[in-house]
């Protein structure tokens, strides 16, 4: 299996196992392409074009050029990450992507936020292999500062998710969710 090959496996969500030393050796590429790129993201100023250029080697697709970043951005996989028109990811944000992000037009993620796509086996006989879930963000969504998405999350359109809260689960259209974990306080 190629590099090419093993992005298309991850992005059809896949599990894959830490016995597995092909796929483990092929995972940890990819992770190591993803530190050089945000490294470089990271560690001098860039304009917003070379920060599109950038999410563009990233993401391996072309990102809008509405799209803006305040670095420093995380990731540690880069090649499963789609992002809408005019969306804004503020300063902090880290993203553990293999399975899959998907971030609608308008949406504004805030400081420190963290979205994770992946879960470990709870029987020891399978904690070293991960499953995929990936987070669907919808338009005009707006994340507070220091929240949490957890693996398998649905964020509808127009919904914002308070400062801090850990979303476990989907959050409906146009609903205002806050807490640990996260649940609908009001609607919009």
């Amino acid at each position: 299996m190629d590099i090419y090959d093993f992005i298309d496996f991850c992005k059809k969500g896949n599990p894959i196992s830490g016995e597995d030393k092909e796929l483990h050796g092929l995972l940890v590429q990819c992770s190591y392409d993803a530190q050089k790129i945000t490294m470089e993201l990271n560690t001098s100023f860039h304009t917003k074009e070379e920060i599109v250029e950038i999410f563009s080697r990233l993401t391996g697709q072309p990102i809008d050029s509405t799209f803006t970043c305040f670095p420093p951005f995380y990731t540690d996989f880069g090649k499963n990450i789609t992002i809408g028109q005019n969306v804004f990811l503020n300063t902090g944000c880290s993203f553990q992507d293999r399975g899959g992000i998907t971030i609608g037009n308008g949406t504004m993620i805030g400081m420190n936020v963290t979205i994770a796509t992946l879960n470990h086996g709870l029987p020891l006989e399978t904690r070293n292999v991960t499953y995929p879930s990936p987070v669907t963000i919808g338009e005009n969504v707006w994340i507070g500062s220091s929240a949490t998405i957890l693996p398998g999350v649905t964020i509808g359109s127009n919904a914002v998710v308070a400062a801090g809260a850990v979303v476990t689960k989907d959050v409906p259209e146009n609903a205002v969710v806050a807490g640990v974990p996260a649940k609908v306080i009001k609607q919009i």
